[in-house]
């Protein structure tokens, strides 16, 4: 039975953790045992989901906040891993399906949404600013798609790429799970608004870097 997604050349985006040699063995043992690629995306949809409700429970239950900040940091890492690992065993299992592409990049845009949103509803924070985060993620991923449409190679370009928004959120929770709590301000503006500011206008910037990426390929192919 097929089961996920061919990368042809330049589909693929450039992680440079997939030549770690524990990279390659959990593979290569994940693909071994006939565990399907597209379960893996969605395991990885659900650690997404997971690390969006643990910083919004970190909003609403004080007790446990430094526990959730913690717990979302995790979840999010452990997301990029499923994500890392789908495409290797894919191509480790050699098959591919025309629904592949759906669970390649769907549940990376829920997992995104999830994340961003649910710092959006962290203390200190603005739901606002988390929703206008997440549709900046969102429309870098809608650019790149969009070109490889249009007839370009995918563009994964920054500076606010996907594992560059996660690395920041990474770091943001890690050092709400362990810093004294008055270190979350510079100043009266929350350290949580400053983060998702720059999530927000450094996906916007990608996705004008990427548009002009696409638009300067597309006219050196017609040339």
């Amino acid at each position: 039975m097929p089961v996920n997604h061919a990368y042809p050349s330049g589909d693929r985006r450039p992680i440079a953790s997939r030549q770690w040699k524990v990279s390659q063995i959990a593979a290569q043992w994940l693909a071994s045992r006939g565990v399907s690629p597209n379960a893996i995306s969605l395991l990885g949809m659900g650690f997404g989901l997971m690390a969006g409700i643990d910083l919004w429970a970190a909003g609403i239950t004080p007790r446990f906040e430094r526990g959730l900040w913690l717990a979302a940091a995790a979840c999010i890492q452990l997301r990029l891993l499923a994500n890392m690992l789908d495409g290797m065993v894919a191509i480790q299992t050699r098959r591919a399906s025309p629904l592949g592409e759906l669970y390649n990049e769907v549940p990376d845009r829920v997992s995104d949404s999830a994340a961003l949103i649910g710092l959006g509803f962290a203390p200190h924070s603005s739901p606002l600013l988390g929703l206008a985060a997440a549709l900046a993620a969102v429309l870098t991923a809608y650019i790149r798609a969009v070109g490889k449409v249009a007839g370009a190679q995918q563009e994964f370009c920054g500076p606010m790429a996907k594992q560059h928004r996660m690395f920041v959120l990474t770091l943001f929770a890690v050092f709400c799970g362990v810093a004294p709590v008055g270190w979350r301000h510079i100043g009266t503006v929350p350290l949580a608004q400053i983060v998702l500011g720059v999530i927000m206008v450094g996906s916007f910037g990608t996705a004008l870097r990427r548009l002009s990426r696409i638009r300067a390929a597309l006219k050196r192919e017609k040339a």
